[in-house]
């Protein structure tokens, strides 16, 4: 499920009010692209389990989507 990644109308006035409209702007896109990454992160998520248990190392783990 894709979901909204903007701020709404009111935080986005609240923004270019106190710091300005171009200060304002990028904040609002940074914290869109930043909500946008997120949602990547947790959809291509990993769990690592150990598949010898007490045995350390990369060679004993598998990856599996969660």
């Amino acid at each position: 499920m894709m979901k909204m990644n903007r701020l709404s109308e009111n935080s986005r006035k609240a923004l270019i009010v106190n710091i300005g409209e171009s200060a304002g702007q990028e904040v609002a896109d940074l914290i869109a692209q930043m909500a946008a990454e997120i949602e990547e992160l947790r959809q291509t998520k990993v769990s690592v389990t150990r598949i010898i248990p007490g045995v350390p190392g990369p060679a004993t783990t598998i990856e599996k989507p969660v």
